[in-house]
């Protein structure tokens, strides 16, 4: 696993908290090396499906492919998100937690795509305070 790699998503879900939005990051690695990193950003942007997921394959750029890199998030992908990596055949997500929020894991799963989940109490913290904290701005995330 690249640390660099889960520590830059982490990092950027924390900058999305500071800049008052979804504290949730990702980051795209190939061979060991951050290619981008990106956040939540439907708040600041006001885009429905700048989640940070898309927010780092956003940064990235266009690729000649994906199928050599892995995906770090701190959150488990929603199926917006999931469709984009099965899209693109990102062969691995590293996932900070899933705990509060199930994501779609095995839909990835069952498209071949390798899915490791860290539960990293760090990711679960955030995640739990900015839920508590704003359970409208979280439900509007999630489509609830």
């Amino acid at each position: 696993m690249s640390d660099t790699g889960f520590e830059a998503a982490l990092e950027a879900a924390r900058a999305g908290l500071a800049e008052g939005g979804i504290p949730i990051g990702a980051a795209l690695v190939r061979a060991g090396e951050v290619v981008a990193v990106g956040h939540n950003e439907r708040v600041q942007q006001g885009d429905p499906i700048a989640h940070g997921e898309m927010s780092a394959l956003r940064a990235a750029g266009r690729q000649r492919t994906y199928r050599d890199t892995v995906l770090y998030t701190t959150l488990a992908p929603c199926a917006m998100c999931a469709g984009t990596i099965i899209q693109f055949k990102i062969p691995r997500v590293v996932v900070g937690e899933s705990r509060t929020f199930p994501g779609e894991l095995e839909l990835l799963r069952s498209r071949g795509v390798q899915v490791e989940v860290l539960d990293d109490a760090r990711c679960v913290e955030l995640m739990e305070q900015f839920q508590r904290e704003y359970p409208i701005l979280w439900a509007e995330d999630i489509a609830e």
